[in-house]
């Protein structure tokens, strides 16, 4: 599967259009890290277990993406998308989407 933010995947050719793909995830802090991260904030730096988090719960979401896109027989995810909300205090929504084609 091949996976781009890009309207077409470059030297092929798109031949049909299967619909929007997409996976999201939800991911909550926990009170261990909240405490760790709140020093860290008074300090400054990164808040690397955030980081972390945001950043398995990115790949969850394309994980998935690429799962819908492939129950639509797609060979390729293009204009590809992150988005992230939070949607409850202390937890927060990443979605990933795009459209999924065939390709020649």
């Amino acid at each position: 599967m091949q996976i781009t933010n890009t309207e077409t995947v470059p030297n092929r050719d798109i031949v049909e259009t299967l619909g929007i793909a997409r996976g999201n995830t939800v991911e909550a802090r926990n009170v261990g890290r909240d405490i760790t991260q709140s020093i860290r904030n008074v300090f400054g730096g990164e808040l690397k277990a955030y980081s972390d988090l945001l950043s398995k719960a990115r790949d969850e979401a394309i994980d998935r993406m690429v799962a819908d896109a492939e129950r639509m027989g797609a060979d390729a995810v293009v204009n590809v998308r992150l988005e992230t909300s939070q949607i409850t205090d202390g937890g927060s929504e990443v979605m990933a989407y795009g459209t999924a084609v065939r390709l020649r």
